[in-house]
């Protein structure tokens, strides 16, 4: 960001948001349920938060359902430094711990202050395991990992012995005694026996959501390296809407919209991603709606009755646009995308050759409906790139 920036704040803010998407570079042991590669830790982020939604019903006296999600966006941020750490390998804990304290005095001090400590307290609540509310979050990172191989339709022996000793003796045990429902289910399904139907339902699309990690869009990662898939996005902007939260406009509810956020592109399992400069015909944009709205009948109507209306009514309000809340979350994901492609040297622009008035129907219209004093913050980072490429 410029030297001379108007704004500290944000430039602290998305100093943060950028150095936080590295987390998407960092690998972890688990495979995605297709086999086809290595899952990252921020999409692992996004789905240890939706299957903490999922559970939520289970969740026992004193948790604080959205608080743990914003542990659960916020925990393996440290490892972007520290990196991950599979369970069946030997480390010296000591040392981790070290390292994870470091990766959150510097990740974490990137922000400003009052954000910086709120963030800290909740990551460190979350790692101390004391509180109802953490109990549940770790709970949910615990099985989470050991559901992923399940939900994998090809098993794998050295996994299956990874995820057999962890359920017996590791620390996914840990679980037992703060969702018990949810750890006799995974083990029962481990073992091939009979399974709850209504947590089957909850699981089925928990495994059908896996599939949003394959889905990939126009946007690059920040480092240019890749393009961005849809389930680390959906973490991303969670991030950006928590961190972002100050410039909302009144009665936004960020707790609903980080919900939204969470939920928001689930139907691209099935609809795809259709890039915002791509899809700009009125026959385009009607097939994406029309194939959104099949995927939504069939994804939501996996899940038991009462908990698929919840979810599609969070969708639908989120769709629509018309509550403070669903304007807030629409300008988030508007806004995630734009410095993404500028750290890029235009990213998908480049693709669509986008022009400066474009982004600022587009996109800019949409930020500022959300978060009027986002957008002047954003074009003017953006600015130059179009008007040195005489793109106005």
């Amino acid at each position: 960001m410029p030297k001379d920036s108007a704004s500290p704040r944000l430039d602290a803010q998305y100093a943060f948001l950028m150095e936080a998407d590295r987390l998407k570079t960092v690998e972890r042991a688990n495979q995605l349920m297709d086999r086809s590669r290595f899952e990252n830790s921020a999409e692992h982020s996004w789905h240890a938060c939706l299957l903490a939604f999922l559970m939520a019903p289970m969740a026992g006296p004193g948790v604080d359902l959205d608080r743990a999600i914003e542990m659960l966006i916020l925990h393996d941020i440290v490892e972007v430094d520290a990196g991950d750490h599979p369970i069946h390998i030997l480390y010296d804990t000591d040392q981790i711990v070290a390292q994870e304290k470091a990766a959150a005095d510097r990740i974490y001090g990137l922000l400003p202050e009052d954000l910086a400590t709120r963030y800290r307290a909740t990551w460190e609540e979350f790692e101390a395991m004391e509180t109802p509310t953490a109990r549940f979050a770790k709970a949910v990172d615990y099985l989470a990992p050991a559901l992923q191989s399940i939900g994998a339709p090809e098993q794998l022996e050295e996994e299956r012995d990874i995820v057999g000793g962890n359920l017996r003796r590791g620390r996914a045990v840990k679980a037992k005694d703060i969702l018990p429902e949810l750890f006799e289910f995974t083990r029962a399904a481990f073992e091939g026996e009979a399974t709850d139907p209504v947590l089957a339902q909850r699981f089925a699309f928990w495994c059908e959501a896996d599939r949003l990690k394959s889905v990939y869009r126009a946007t690059p990662i920040a480092d240019g390296s890749r393009k961005e898939n849809t389930g680390e996005h959906s973490w991303h902007i969670m991030l950006y809407a928590l961190t972002l939260a100050d410039h909302a406009q009144d009665k936004v509810d960020i707790a609903l919209a980080l919900k939204m956020l969470l939920l928001h592109d689930i139907v691209e399992v099935d609809a795809g991603d259709t890039p915002i400069h791509g899809a700009v015909t009125p026959e385009a944009l009607k097939a994406q709606e029309d194939a959104e709205q099949r995927a939504a009948d069939r994804l939501f109507g996996l899940l038991p009755e009462d908990q698929g209306r919840m979810f599609r009514a969070i969708w639908e309000e989120f769709e629509a646009a018309e509550t403070p809340t669903a304007i807030y979350a629409k300008s988030i994901d508007r806004t995630q995308p734009v410095l993404h492609n500028l750290s890029d040297d235009g990213g998908s622009w480049r693709t669509y050759d986008v022009k400066l008035h474009q982004l600022d129907s587009r996109v800019g219209v949409k930020i500022a409906r959300g978060c009027p004093k986002l957008w002047p913050y954003i074009r003017s980072q953006c600015e130059p790139w179009f008007v040195a490429r005489n793109a106005l």
